[in-house]
């Protein structure tokens, strides 16, 4: 299986220095070390690396592929994504959050002609909810987070990709996007989502072969 230049960066740390702490790792490469998560995980689902309690990581070096891992870096993005719910930018905060509920989802895109313009999540609608608003005018396009603040993936990206996107911004989804030229300007074609619970499932379904 074909490293990342960061994973390949960690595995000679771990080499020179080992055993050394997931912490000194992540402050070493100036991440976070929730950022580093997929990598350490990798790394040691390959076997190049171990693991100890209390102790940190230290250099295996078999580099024997767990069969696991390399399903799970197989998968495409395209492979797992869900249908994309989403609301209009012109929708009332309170229809918005009905559908939240009915459709039974953590986060609403929201879409003209199926391109992207905003995103809005359960937080987003509780702030506006308490506030001093009336939810049956005030539309969703006021308290959206708009599309060129929005973390995406594309559907050639891989499952790993996007969930390391989920960890490095705290978030529990994310849209799949094609960037289309229309009228000579870039636009954003949402063609579904990836959660969290997505990439769960494919961690057990590997796991499981």
């Amino acid at each position: 299986m074909k490293l990342s230049k960061r994973q390949e960066t960690i595995a000679a740390m771990v080499k020179a220095d080992g055993p050394i702490t997931g912490k000194e790792i992540a402050a070493r490469l100036h991440v976070t070390r929730s950022a580093l998560r997929s990598d350490l995980t990798v790394l040691t689902m390959t076997g190049l690396l171990d693991a100890r309690p209390k102790v940190g990581y230290y250099y295996v070096g078999t580099n024997r592929p767990d069969p696991a891992a390399e399903e799970i870096n197989r998968y495409k993005v395209s492979q797992v994504m869900a249908q994309a719910v989403a609301v209009t930018p012109s929708m009332s905060l309170y229809d918005t959050i009905v559908m939240m509920f009915t459709e039974d989802v953590g986060t609403l895109l929201v879409c003209e002609d199926g391109y992207l313009v905003g995103l809005v999540s359960r937080k987003d609608l509780l702030r506006a909810a308490i506030g001093q608003n009336d939810p049956n005018t005030m539309p969703i396009s006021m308290v959206m987070t708009p599309a060129s603040k929005v973390i995406w993936v594309g559907p050639e990206d891989s499952v790993v990709d996007a969930a390391q996107r989920m960890i490095d911004y705290e978030i529990d989804c994310v849209p799949v996007i094609e960037r289309e030229d229309v009228d000579g300007r870039r636009k954003l074609k949402v063609v579904g989502r990836v959660s969290k619970t997505s990439i769960v499932k494919v961690f057990l379904e590997c796991g499981l072969k």
